[in-house]
């Protein structure tokens, strides 16, 4: 998997344990051959599930691309602080959703890519770090993100993956994809507070999916 850091000063990626999945399912398997672009009829993503610190009720939102290349989700209140003053547990945000894509009939979809993008504000002495994983509902594949960030830095963030092997939803199934996100910060030495957002202020992107599709 290619992973880029956009502002970042430092950033080591490692690889994630499994994640456990909410369902399980018929397993997504490889699509038929033959590329081919987006369908033309109006695909509709929704939030299903929505679970942790970084995404209470109302916070989180998923719009899908008019042109059916992808979907992004927007946060509103997910932002991990530690310091002075602020409690031990707002050093650590998640969130967990379970998105669902409807897919028109005879079509099948895939994750090709995903970026994420945030602000941060980490003084010398203190990290950052951002975690997300996401797989299709009764899929074995997970995708992974790790990102660290060492200060000095403030200002936008941004890290970004490529899908090794594309893997497929089954033809003529809904599947959810289930994206869990953490951010976590530490003070260390800093003598100021640190904090890291899935959050902007430039654009309207935040976590961006963009997906392949074929037909069945």
């Amino acid at each position: 998997m290619t992973k880029n850091l956009v502002g970042a000063r430092t950033a080591i990626f490692a690889v994630l344990g499994t994640v456990l999945a909410l369902s399980l399912s018929a397993p997504a398997h490889a699509a038929p051959t033959g590329s081919t672009a987006a369908p033309d009829s109006e695909i509709t993503v929704e939030v299903v599930a929505a679970n942790g610190s970084g995404c209470s009720p109302g916070t989180a939102r998923v719009v899908a691309h008019p042109d059916n290349t992808g979907f992004r989700i927007r946060y509103y209140d997910f932002v991990a602080t530690a310091g002075r003053g602020v409690e031990v547990t707002d050093s650590r945000k998640n969130c967990q959703l379970g998105v669902l894509v409807n897919v028109p009939a005879g079509w099948t979809i895939a994750v090709a890519a995903a970026d994420y993008r945030g602000r941060a504000r980490i003084p010398t002495g203190a990290t950052g770090r951002q975690r997300t994983s996401y797989y299709w509902q009764g899929s074995s594949e997970t995708s992974r993100t790790d990102a660290t960030f060492t200060g000095p830095y403030n200002g936008f963030w941004g890290t970004s993956d490529v899908a090794p092997v594309l893997v497929y939803t089954p033809c003529g199934q809904q599947r959810v994809l289930n994206v869990n996100t953490e951010l976590r910060v530490d003070p260390g030495t800093a003598g100021s507070n640190v904090s890291m957002s899935m959050t902007t202020t430039e654009g309207d992107v935040d976590t961006l999916f963009n997906l392949k599709w074929e037909r069945c």
